[in-house]
């Protein structure tokens, strides 16, 4: 897949934990984190809203495109 999920990078920049975030967000962490590791097929609109107000950031800041792992 050539689209790159960084949630680890913000999560770490705001100090803040997968269960913390599957939290506020009202998902599980199990979900957060497949979504986390990039083995997610699908991102709800609802879902990266939460996950960018609670972040404090943009979609851009956690989804990236690489075409060097385009297939």
């Amino acid at each position: 897949m050539a689209i790159i999920v960084d949630i680890d990078v913000m999560l770490a920049r705001r100090k803040m934990g997968v269960g913390e975030l599957a939290e506020k967000i009202g998902i599980t962490p199990a979900n957060l984190s497949v979504l986390k590791n990039g083995r997610a097929k699908a991102i709800r609109f609802s879902t990266l809203e939460a996950i960018c107000r609670e972040l404090g950031c943009q979609p851009g800041d956690i989804l990236r495109y690489d075409a060097s792992l385009h297939n």
